[in-house]
């Protein structure tokens, strides 16, 4: 009769929607043999899929951007309180610290303005996480998986406003190269254009 009684009153109990819960920063840090085999079935999942070297760079890119646009979408609803950088240089540094820290534990180590090009900026990683666990194969030596970051970078940077496209070189380690377009757009009237943007500024 206890345990009956029991059930009865389990029963009634409200069940809680997991959409009511509060979204919590849970966990700030995974084992990297996680990351290790997770990446390493992305890559070896996205070679099955393409024929040469510079197409599993494009696909490990694109996959990179995806990922680029829940983070940073992730991040504005967790850190409501943060300031939405409005100048250039500042959205970069916060790419650089922020950004890196939340995805790899630290921060990039370099961030330099190109000297012939003011639209061209360099973030510099001696040793890329994703590269650290990948064996290379000979035949595909240009390969430099951290692709997959430089369009999480591309993704991050144009959802808040500063449209770019960037690519990872063996350069220094791992060079990812920023190239802005429409450079002449004040912050503001870009931050305007994305509708990405838009939404989050109603929402919040």
């Amino acid at each position: 009769m206890e345990k009956l009684e029991a059930l009865k009153i389990s029963s009634m109990r409200p069940r809680s929607n997991i959409l009511d819960r509060p979204l919590s920063k849970g966990k700030t840090e995974v084992s990297q043999s996680i990351v290790a085999l997770l990446f390493s079935e992305i890559v070896q999942y996205s070679q099955s899929r393409v024929f040469t070297v510079p197409e599993l760079q494009t696909r490990l890119h694109d996959l990179g951007q995806d990922v680029g646009t829940r983070i940073i979408d992730l991040y504005f609803v967790r850190e409501r309180s943060s300031k939405r950088e409005t100048k250039l240089t500042q959205m970069l540094l916060f790419v650089k610290t922020t950004v890196w820290k939340n995805l790899f534990g630290k921060e990039a180590e370099k961030l330099e303005h190109a000297n012939d090009d003011e639209r061209t900026y360099y973030i510099i990683e001696k040793e890329p996480l994703v590269n650290t666990f990948i064996s290379v194969p000979k035949d595909k030596g240009s390969l430099n998986c951290a692709n997959f970051t430089a369009g999480i970078v591309e993704a991050v940077l144009t959802n808040c406003g500063f449209p770019c496209k960037v690519t990872a070189h063996w350069h220094k380690g791992t060079t990812y190269m920023v190239k802005f377009e429409d450079f002449d757009l004040t912050a503001t009237s870009r931050w305007r254009r994305n509708k990405w943007h838009s939404f989050i500024t109603v929402l919040f």
